[in-house]
């Protein structure tokens, strides 16, 4: 059974961000992720995540401003030095809270500029990333995002997103590979797996329709967990969806969908 980490930014959110560790770790939860830690000093995270006995395994590169709909800016070539200033600072808190990969969240392609321009920026960006988290030691990921939920997101599909890193050329740039937002956008989630997944650096969940926990859509979870155990997949997979009612009514799907579980 694969290894789940429970996401702050989705779950819990009945409670303030700094009290939903607890909550995680008293769920069962060994390790979780975020979107960002940059409105928290890095020690009182990381004391949470002490206490509480918890790893933080993933969050990501500053992104604009979330508030005002920004959602990355890796893509838009009026925002690189606002870009490439963010990172250094997600270094630091990634070096402070013991996170080994950050996620770049390409944004929304600004209205009038040629495809061309935009993914020039894009590639020059996470080449820049790239070296600069390698030389600390950390892992770059890039996710595509349905356009259905964000319209316009620039990176949108595995395939994309493989070529940029392609280009990009940096040992240490993967995939994220998000379920829900592959679904959404292509289907083909085995066959996506089984093609590409030694260049997915981590995975992500939801179901479909909703983004409501495993087993409350069509995916077939179990499946999927069956297959990546069989492909060998060591890593880790966020929880990052909405739970239907809480999140403490909605974790059985854990034991659920476990694909060594016997209903007979």
């Amino acid at each position: 059974m694969p290894r789940f980490a429970a996401n702050l930014t989705m779950l819990f959110t009945e409670v303030p961000f700094l009290e939903r560790f607890e909550r995680a770790a008293s769920a069962g939860f060994t390790a979780v992720e975020f979107l960002f830690p940059y409105a928290w000093p890095a020690e009182d995270i990381k004391a949470r995540l002490d206490t509480h006995r918890l790893q933080l395994v993933l969050h990501n590169l500053p992104a604009g401003d979330w508030d005002a709909g920004d959602r990355g800016v890796a893509c838009d070539p009026a925002r690189v030095e606002e870009f490439r200033a963010g990172v250094p600072l997600a270094i630091r808190y990634a070096k402070a809270l013991g996170v080994t990969q950050l996620n770049c969240l390409a944004g929304k392609a600004p209205a009038g500029v040629p495809d061309a321009l935009l993914r020039q920026t894009l590639v020059a960006n996470l080449r820049f990333a790239a070296t600069e988290l390698k030389a600390a030691g950390l892992r770059l990921l890039i996710e595509p995002i349905n356009t259905f939920d964000i319209p316009g997101f620039y990176v949108n599909r595995t395939a994309q997103a493989l070529a940029i890193l392609d280009e990009v050329g940096a040992d240490n740039a993967f995939v994220q590979f998000d379920i829900y937002h592959a679904q959404r956008m292509e289907g083909e989630l085995a066959a996506t797996l089984q093609k590409h997944l030694a260049r997915f650096g981590h995975i992500q969940l939801a179901d479909n329709p909703g983004r409501h926990e495993p087993g409350t859509g069509e995916i077939n979870y179990r499946y999927l967990f069956a297959l990546l155990d069989e492909l060998g997949y060591g890593g880790w997979i966020g929880c990052e969806y909405k739970p239907l009612t809480t999140t403490g009514a909605g974790l059985g799907w854990r034991e659920q969908l476990d694909p060594t579980r016997c209903d007979c």
